[in-house]
């Protein structure tokens, strides 16, 4: 049965979503790397949050870029976040 729920999609979910690493501070923001498994590579994709007046505000970003090593994908996931702050600052919210 587990085979067939495999193979038709209706496996566990819980067991796929992405895993979530430490918050990274970076500039008052914070930085949570969530790389995404995608045919067995790792897909950058994140959030950026900041506190504004008492409520947390968040941006998720999916990109294009894959990695075949997840670590590779979380540093590249960071880099892109503080690219993203750098560039846009506030406005992304």
């Amino acid at each position: 049965m587990s085979f067939l729920k495999k193979l038709f999609g209706g496996g566990d979910k819980a067991a796929s979503a992405p895993k979530s690493e430490a918050p990274v501070a970076y500039k008052g923001y914070d930085i949570v790397a969530t790389p995404m498994a995608d045919n067995g590579q790792f897909r950058v994709a994140g959030s950026i949050s900041k506190e504004f007046e008492g409520e947390i505000k968040t941006h998720t970003f999916i990109r294009a870029d894959v990695f075949a090593d997840r670590d590779a994908a979380v540093q590249a996931t960071v880099r892109k976040a503080q690219l993203i702050v750098d560039q846009s600052g506030d406005a992304i919210f």
